[in-house]
């Protein structure tokens, strides 16, 4: 029987930088330390908001065993009918939104090895939405799982540094680790609690390290300063705007963001603006190009 697990958690992967550096670093630190099992929290991924059945496949595809997630996890409309056909899956969404909800908040598995093991995805309540009890909803899940299943991984994903410790303590000895996530800020608690769990408050992010939270910093300041926020329907016009030099063919700056990831509104102003460029009067670097008005009946 194999005495020492090793289990690699990544911390919340947020956007293209983080699923860069994940991809550029994790075979060294599987060959560095050589992990039973690889987790990660993949809410982030799509342009720090959500993530999409593509980029599942992508972050599966490099070697992560099962993705948890959070409150992030509706960001993207087309997350729902997948997590509906693989709810048996390894991405998770946290188990304590109600059971009507696509998805479960639990995956049991083997590693290469054979070993069996049961990760498992809270949300908390505190500052965030309010959602069945973590606590309560835990309990149930660790009576389902099988005596055999040694290895059981816990993500408490919450804003609360409380809630989390509180349920450090809950799991201690009932759970081989908990870890927390959701602030993008490493804690300097990592500890193994009496009961032999363990357990830090947050991991932090895999993510651009000059940001605020993984938001373009000057993005943040704005924001703080004038306390105008940006509502669901314009949050992603910072990224829409910044990703008009992007090209299909992925060679395009600031990010060389691949024809998937580039929003269709920053195609449709890059279209935009390259007609402008063309067909402006007032450019002194070239003569406007002729506008020609189309045939009322369409194309011939």
């Amino acid at each position: 029987m194999q005495d020492l697990v090793r289990i690699l958690y990544i911390g919340d992967i947020f956007g293209r930088p983080g699923r860069r550096i994940v991809k550029e670093r994790l075979p060294e630190l599987v060959s560095e330390y050589a992990p039973d099992l690889v987790l990660a929290n993949g809410e982030n991924a799509a342009a720090g908001f959500g993530i999409t059945p593509s980029l599942v496949d992508e972050l599966l595809a490099l070697g992560i065993s099962v993705l948890t997630t959070g409150n992030h996890i509706w960001d993207k409309k087309e997350i729902f009918p997948y997590l509906a056909e693989h709810a048996d899956g390894p991405l998770l969404r946290p188990a304590n939104y109600p059971p009507q909800v696509p998805g479960r908040g639990m995956f049991v598995g083997k590693t290469r090895a054979g070993l069996e093991y049961a990760v498992l995805n809270l949300q908390g309540r505190v500052f965030m939405p309010s959602i069945d009890c973590p606590f309560r909803t835990i309990d149930t899940l660790l009576e389902s799982i099988p005596e055999s299943v040694k290895i059981r991984f816990v993500d408490m994903h919450a804003e609360a540094t409380s809630e989390k410790l509180a349920m450090g303590w809950y799991l201690d000895g009932r759970v081989t680790a908990m870890v927390g996530t959701h602030t993008h800020v490493p804690t300097a608690d990592e500890v193994v609690l009496p009961g032999g769990t363990a357990y830090i408050t947050d991991l932090g992010m895999a993510g651009p390290f000059e940001s605020v939270i993984g938001i373009e910093k000057d993005i943040a300041i704005r924001k703080f300063l004038s306390q105008i926020p940006w509502t669901k329907e314009i949050r992603n016009i910072p990224e829409i705007a910044r990703s008009h030099h992007e090209k299909l063919s992925g060679t395009g700056y600031p990010s060389k963001l691949s024809a998937p990831e580039i929003p269709l509104q920053t195609r449709m102003m890059t279209v935009s603006d390259i007609f402008d460029a063309l067909a402006a009067s007032d450019r002194r670097y070239r003569i406007a190009l002729q506008r020609v008005a189309a045939p009322a009946g369409g194309p011939a």
